[in-house]
């Protein structure tokens, strides 16, 4: 049995949206899928030559996906970025650290040789989705 070597993970683009004062700023009419493709079309203008349908999954972490984020946010956000149906898509949640583990887990993704490229980022909206709107309890 051959021991595979660990491969080396590269942030290649990097973007962010703003910070606003929830419910007061300006992003506070804007829906956060909206936001995160924003942040998705920009990292992807950053690397003009890439073609999308190299990448094989997209991982972003909402910390209270619930409402307009409740949906699986990765993979809606995608297909409204406009990137191949082939981009995989999952959503997690680590409560404030939800786009750190992303991040982190994309890199282990490919370091591990399971993907080749991943989009790794987080999306939260405080002014439109704020903690437990749902009303449901909360359980730790």
């Amino acid at each position: 049995m051959s021991i595979k070597q660990v491969q080396d993970a590269y942030i290649v683009a990097a973007t962010r949206t703003p910070i606003g004062k929830s419910g007061r700023g300006y992003f506070r009419n804007t829906r956060p899928d909206d936001l995160l493709v924003a942040a998705v079309r920009n990292a992807m203008a950053q690397v003009p030559g890439l073609d999308p349908k190299a990448i094989e999954d997209a991982i972003i972490g909402c910390s209270f996906p619930e409402a307009e984020q409740g949906i699986n946010m990765a993979r809606a956000a995608m297909v409204i970025a406009g990137l191949p149906h082939s981009v995989g898509g999952v959503t997690i949640n680590r409560f404030c650290a939800s786009g750190l583990e992303s991040v982190n887990t994309a890199a282990a993704q490919i370091m591990a040789g399971q993907s080749d490229l991943v989009i790794g980022g987080g999306v939260e909206h405080m002014s439109r989705c704020t903690m437990g709107m749902d009303g449901g309890a909360w359980a730790i």
